[in-house]
Formats: structure tokens, sequence, C-alpha cells
């Protein structure tokens, strides 16, 4: 029998996502007989304790009798329990300063820790993610930002809303003027997630180059790929794969969008070797027309210069001043509107969880059960019997500091 239990999240400012709703804890237990499932009693998460046991979930104080341990956010070290096989966002394989003595714990402890967000395919292709609600979210917060800093409109904030469905509700209240015109930068599963809400406002998609030539009279979009803002410095056509592998020898071409764009929502994946998407210098430029950035992917001090620093759930817009390079209030005059919330999925708690778990049942339960000829969980795994694994050797010299 395989023991799992969903812990109760311990970072401040707490968390209330899960990895698995009620409903999908009963799916699994329906479905394999081999496994139990016990849920740490909390407070926090969306899902109320509640929820779990009317379904016949086991709720538990202390969940130190499991084998594997399933949260969403980094567990406080105080609170790892030794011995066991952990599953959640360590933010360390990047080597983050922050979270040095997390992993330094999680190896004196001889615990096997699978980060979730290196969970891939054979291809490399990643199998389970919150980057779908953060576009979602992070789109939404883009229009409520325009609303606010035009005067044209009000929604209600998503973090205010029982769930997307209420949410979404609100979209029929933007009013949009007939030259407004929004881009887009990425094509992955957070601009997926930030064109499943765009596409349910009335505002019509273009083509980068119409975006770029042509008035409309009505409100558009253009969705970017890399090819369309990043050009090569020799002028030959680009090539893909070569510029993933080595970015040098680019430029970033995306201030003749922004000379028409009134909102830039950035979704892209930006690699510290890549030219950065707009700078300082760019922003100072008297066409430069965008007044909203939504910046989802929230990269600070670098790729978007507007970014300067993320922003909450709590208070999620601040002012750019592009002559100053600074923080100012968000309604100031000539003041670039940025929304930079870091943890954009929290706000959607219940539906952003109920869409980890399905990627969870679909992609990672079976290889987590045994069941992995692809080695997923080997891959995944950054420690194991108390030191890194051969995947995550080059953490050697952050785990000595």
């Amino acid at each position: 029998m395989i023991k799992i239990g969903i812990i109760r999240e311990g970072k401040t400012p707490p968390d209330k996502r899960v990895p698995l709703s009620p409903e999908q804890c009963e799916r699994i237990l329906n479905d394999y007989d081999n496994v139990e499932l016990y849920v740490q009693k909390s407070n926090i998460r969306k899902f109320s304790d509640r929820d779990y046991e009317r379904l016949g979930i086991a709720v538990v104080e202390d969940v130190s009798h499991c084998d594997i341990l399933m949260g969403v956010k980094e567990v406080p070290v105080d609170e790892l329990i030794p011995n066991k096989k952990y599953l959640f966002f360590s933010h360390t394989f990047k080597e983050q300063p922050y979270n040095r003595k997390l992993l330094q714990a999680i190896i004196d402890k001889n615990i096997q820790l699978i980060d979730w967000e290196v969970i891939t395919n054979s291809k490399g292709q990643r199998l389970i993610a919150f980057g779908r609600y953060a576009g979602i979210v992070g789109c939404y917060n883009g229009f409520l930002a325009y609303g606010l800093k035009s005067g044209l409109y009000n929604l209600k904030p998503a973090h205010q809303c029982e769930d997307r469905a209420e949410m979404e509700g609100q979209l029929p209240n933007i009013k949009l003027p007939s030259n407004f015109k929004a881009v887009i930068t990425g094509k992955g599963r957070v601009g997926g997630g930030a064109l499943e809400v765009i596409e349910k406002i009335a505002i019509k998609e273009v083509s980068p180059t119409a975006f770029l030539t042509e008035t409309f009279d009505e409100p558009v979009y253009t969705v970017l790929d890399v090819a369309d803002y990043y050009e090569r410095d020799d002028m030959q056509p680009m090539n893909k794969q070569e510029f993933y592998k080595n970015p040098k020898g680019y430029h970033s071409v995306f201030p003749k969008y922004a000379k028409v764009a009134n909102m830039y929502i950035a979704c892209h994946y930006w690699d510290s070797e890549s030219p950065f998407i707009f700078t300082r210098e760019d922003a100072k430029a008297e066409d430069f027309n965008i007044e909203i950035v939504a910046d989802i992917s929230c990269d600070i001090d670098c790729a978007v210069a507007s970014t300067l620093q993320p922003s909450t759930i709590a208070e999620p817009l601040y002012g750019y001043n592009p002559q100053t390079e600074s923080v100012v209030d968000f309604t100031q005059k000539g003041a670039i509107g940025v929304m930079a919330v870091d943890n954009l999925p929290c706000e959607l708690p219940k539906d952003a969880s109920e869409s980890f778990g399905e990627m969870f049942i679909e992609h990672v339960l079976e290889p987590l059960l045994g069941n992995d000829p692809e080695n997923i969980i080997d891959r995944a795994s950054e420690t194991k019997d108390g030191q890194l694994t051969s995947h995550f050797s080059y953490l050697e010299d952050y785990l000595k500091g």
C-alpha cells in the first residue's frame, strides 16, 4: 500500500492552492486499490477540511506515516519530515540564493525531492504547471488595469471572485476605444491561458504585419512569436532553434510594436542570455505608446524595462516613470501602468488547483506509483539518498554556498 499525504502549506504569505481537489482524491481512491490518501488539516486552503471529509478522504493532523508528501510552495525547513519523498515547487534548480538552506536541509534529512517544475517527458516538455492560470489571471488583470488607468470601466479583482466563472462574468463590462491595440509575446502554456480570456472579449485578432501597418475601427490584438520581435544583427533569416541555443547576435525589434500598442501582455519565456525586449531607453522615446504592461512572465528589472519589482495580489498595480526610471503612483500622468503579480494562479486557487490536479492524474500519478518507463520521476528528482542526483550535480557549488 502506498500512502500519499497532501501537506498543509506553511509558507508565508499562505497559499490557498492544493495539488488535488477533494473530487480528484476520491477518483484516485476509487481507481487505485494500492493507494491511501491523507489530507493534513488546514484552515488556509480553498477547499476546506470538511470538503475532503464529505467524500470520505481522511483528514489528519499528522502525516508522518505517509510515504509520499505533496504540496505546492516551498516547505519550511522545520516542517520537513526526514526520509520521505516530497513533491513541491522548491525554487532551487536555478540556484535561487534564498532557498539554499532549504536544499541543504532536504539533503541532511535524506529526502527525495521531486520538483514539480522539472517534471518533463522524454522530449523535455513540462508535464505539470500552473502557467495556464497565470496567463488567465494575468490577462484579466491587464484589462482591469487598463480600465482603471483610462477611467473607462471597472472590473472586480480576480481574487475577490469565487472562481473563474465569476471572474469571466465581469468581462462584458470592458469598454475599449475603437483604436485600441494589444500585443502579446509568448505562445506557450502561459500565452494560451491569456488567449482563453482575450477570446471572450470583444477584440479581434490580426496578424503582426497588419497590427503594425493598418488602422482599425475596432479593438484588435496580435500574438508575437519570438521571430516577430527578435532579429539577427546581420539581418539574415532567424533560425529559432539556433536562437534558443544561443541568443547572442540578435536584437529586439519590439519597439516598433510599442509605437502602436496601448497594452502589452508579456507571456514569453525569457533567457538571461537573450536581448531585452524593450529597454529603459526604448521606453523614454516620445513615440512609445504602451500605457499598460501586464507582465505575466515577471522577470525583474531586465527583459521588460518597466518591471522594476513584483507586485502583490493585494496591490497588483504600480506606475513606471520612463524619464526617471522609477516606480511611481499608478495613476500618475505619463506613467506606464504595470501589473507584475508573481503568484497569479493564487488569485483563482479553486480552478488552478483543479487544473493542476488533472495534469497530475494524467501525467505524474502512474510514474510516481512505479509505472515509469520514461524515468519521469528519476529525471525530476533533485535529491535522493542524501545527495544530489546526477541530473542536478551542477548544484554542488550552490549547495556549498
